[in-house]
């Protein structure tokens, strides 16, 4: 199965954080989510990833290839957190301006998201609103013809029936199995319905890379009394919460047993149980 993109024993230190020893991989005709709470290295990843934060060690290859030409530079379409243009430009002066940098760029299919995303014409981007600049960059990223997206937050602040239409997008941009998809979101119900691969990150390393539907298999939430915690196998716990009555566990299934009740552990759940009551040292 080939890669569109591979990050090898990625590390990058900065005064006060640092990620280390970052694999990642992503085969062509796939979308990999990328999840982990506010600080956890994602966007630091993902700058490695784009080549705007230069590596301390470690290797990035994207297209098979670790020294980008332009031509492969234009087969990344990208969205990250706030909006790249001039505040006084309008989607008149964008179409211009995109259209004389990517040899690519389709200007009827700009014109077509703009529009099915009610992006006023002739209004400025000082004027837009959170929601209309978030829509704006996906126009953008979507619209020069990109074998691989890269999508920080790209649904943050849209309503849900655009966030569904935008997923939807997604969608049907993969259907081309050349292509690749990197979202990195905090809505997880939205990588839920399109993510092929779920990786997760932690104060700067990668806890696991999960095909989805394993991950459901692997994971789950066991509900049990408070007196009852003690006879479940410690090998089989990730982390647990107590209330005055009842304790809910993250464990691994298969490791469980079927003595207890057990409920389908969501993104969320994963994500919240591994970062805030995981019962290692590192926590």
């Amino acid at each position: 199965m080939e890669n569109i993109f591979e990050l090898n024993n990625v590390c990058k230190s900065y005064n006060d954080f640092s990620i280390k020893n970052v694999n990642l991989a992503l085969p062509k005709g796939y979308i990999m989510g990328f999840v982990g709470a506010n600080g956890a290295g994602k966007s630091t990843t993902i700058n490695c990833l784009l080549g705007l934060s230069k590596i301390d060690s470690g290797t990035v290859k994207i297209f098979g290839k670790e020294k980008l030409e332009n031509s492969d530079k234009e087969k990344i379409g990208v969205v990250l957190d706030g909006c790249p243009f001039a505040e006084t430009l309008t989607l008149k002066d964008i179409r211009k301006i995109l259209s004389n940098i990517y040899k690519n760029w389709d200007n009827d299919k700009f014109t077509q998201l703009c529009d099915k995303f009610s992006l006023p014409k002739d209004k400025k981007i000082k004027e837009y609103s959170t929601g209309m600049r978030a829509k704006l960059n996906i126009a953008t990223a979507m619209s020069h013809n990109a074998q691989l997206l890269v999508l920080d937050e790209p649904t943050s602040g849209l309503d849900p029936i655009i966030r569904d239409e935008v997923l939807d997008m997604l969608v049907d941009f993969i259907q081309d199995e050349n292509r690749g998809i990197l979202i990195s979101s905090h809505i997880t119900s939205d990588l839920e319905k399109i993510c092929d691969y779920i990786s997760f990150i932690k104060n700067g390393e990668i806890v696991f890379v999960e095909n989805k539907d394993e991950l459901y298999e692997k994971y789950a939430i066991l509900h049990c009394k408070n007196d009852e915690l003690s006879t479940i196998d410690k090998s089989a716990i990730i982390g647990y919460k107590q209330n005055k009555f009842s304790t809910e566990v993250l464990v691994y299934k298969d490791k469980a047993g079927k003595n207890f009740m057990m409920d389908k552990a969501s993104i969320e759940d994963v994500m919240l149980y591994c970062t805030l009551y995981c019962t290692k040292e590192e926590k």
